[in-house]
């Protein structure tokens, strides 16, 4: 058994779904994070629990083929990334096995997963930047990035995955902290489009930002700067109350030939090349009929399915993405083509379902982190759609939602067990992961099923 303070020796048996090392020895599981599979390390102990152990890494005593330098100099420190120190070949594997695995011991899914499609960016490739401050041991506003699961912020100059602007932005940031306003800021947030700027401060009360202003104007051409209080102590970044202190608030783009709006709150993938690929992948799945959007953030990929497809609905519960759709929807001539409803999906899904009865149709998800509501997932599997493409962020949750579309999850006494016998009208066709996030242990994942016919549903499999 190990003991918590003390340093061990041990052979890296694999890796967790954090990335983490997992080393058996003495009897005990222990997960240590920056370690590879294969390598020899030194670790201490710093969490016991049964035969389960958490660990710090000490030393690599025989690194692994993959193991590579950190570009970052506070990787480790930092919670923003897991896996820097792999090559970047051997993070496309992991996230490959991360999926597989999720969808085998979470959703009871035996399916084949495609290789990753890689992210032409490895570094530099987001697209918002959302930068936490705090005060520091003397009482001073500083600006950083939370440590490994905790609101503790660890101060830096740069971040190696956001945009090269980001560094500049995090000076004028920590300079703007030490002004009276400055001392009342919890969040700067950042949102590029097409080389313009929608810039958020996020304050505990209404404070003036004409010194913000007066920095940015410096360095940045085109932007928007807006005001966000949120006075509670909570880990939701913006509040309620919204006022725009420079230009309109929001910023138009264009993407596959849409063009957009966007404003600080409104859901747009953080890499635009990988985006791209995913979106591209999604519209060669459609084809004639009716596309039923949801979670559909502000309408992008409801213009280009209602654009392909001839008919579109995009459900969104966020108010300001949903009037940015409706925007448009205006904007790209596709009135009596796309739907927006302004709501949540579950509230919406069963009233979209008889508008659209009788017609050829496929559905399109792609919910936040948490994943899908129970009832929206049964409301799918009932729908009859002729196809379902679902995009998700977070293979835990998404081998949830299909176990229960794929019918290999059934409910008992209101708990998720393995079925007995799966039965759905749903089988997949493809399981494909996207890096939309290197350097993390996220990845984005595209899975397409099918509804099959009555006949042959007794002999599905998923």
């Amino acid at each position: 058994m190990l003991h918590k303070n003390e340093e061990y020796e041990g052979l890296v048996e694999g890796l967790g779904t954090d990335g983490e090392g997992i080393i058996k020895t003495e009897g005990t599981t222990t997960f240590v994070p920056f370690c590879l599979t294969g390598e020899r390390v030194r670790f201490k102990v710093l969490k016991v629990k049964g035969n389960i152990a958490y660990g710090k890494l000490i030393e690599v005593l025989t690194p692994s083929y993959a193991r590579v330098k950190p570009v970052c100099p506070v990787f480790g420190k930092c919670g923003g990334c897991d896996l820097q120190h792999m090559s970047y070949a051997e993070q496309l594997e992991f996230k490959k096995e991360s999926v597989k695995t999720a969808l085998n011991k979470i959703g009871g899914i035996y399916a084949a997963v495609n290789d990753t499609v890689p992210s032409d960016l490895r570094y530099g490739y987001r697209n918002k930047l959302a930068l936490p401050a705090g005060a520091d041991d003397g009482g001073n506003i500083r600006t950083g990035f939370y440590a490994r699961h905790s609101h503790r912020i660890v101060a830096t100059d740069s971040c190696a995955i956001q945009s090269p602007w980001s560094e500049e932005v995090i000076s004028i940031a920590n300079k703007f902290a030490k002004t009276n306003s400055g001392r009342h800021m919890r969040h700067l947030v950042v949102r590029e489009i097409d080389g313009k700027f929608i810039f958020a401060l996020v304050a505990d009360k209404n404070v003036s930002l004409d010194g913000l202003a007066a920095l940015l104007e410096k360095r940045f051409e085109k932007f928007t700067l807006l005001l966000n209080i949120n006075p509670s102590d909570t880990n939701v970044i913006f509040g309620e109350e919204w006022r725009i202190c420079r230009g309109e608030g929001f910023f138009e783009g264009e993407a596959e030939g849409i063009k957009f709006k966007a404003g600080a709150n409104t859901f747009i993938q953080v890499n635009d090349g990988v985006r791209e690929k995913l979106y591209k992948r999604v519209l060669a799945e459609v084809g004639d009929g009716v596309a039923i959007d949801l979670y559909s953030g502000g309408g992008l990929l409801t213009a280009m399915l209602a654009k392909k497809c001839g008919a579109a609905y995009g459900i969104e519960i966020v108010k300001e993405a949903s009037r940015c759709a409706d925007e448009l929807k205006e904007a790209n001539g596709l009135s009596g083509k796309m739907h927006n409803i302004c709501g949540s999906v579950e509230g919406n899904i069963d009233k979209v379902f008889e508008m659209t009865a009788g017609q050829k149709r496929v559905i399109v998800c792609d919910p936040p982190r948490k994943g899908m509501e129970r009832s929206v997932v049964k409301a799918i599997a009932r729908s009859g759609a002729d196809k379902v493409v679902l995009i998700s962020c977070n293979p835990a949750t998404l081998a949830r939602d299909l176990g229960i579309l794929c019918g290999t999850l059934t409910e008992k006494d209101g708990a998720l067990v393995k079925a007995d016998c799966p039965a759905s009208d749903y089988k997949i066709d493809s399981v494909t992961p996207f890096d939309m996030f290197p350097q993390t242990k996220w990845c984005e994942t595209l899975v397409v099923l099918s509804c099959e016919s009555k006949k042959h549903k007794e002999k599905s499999t998923c």
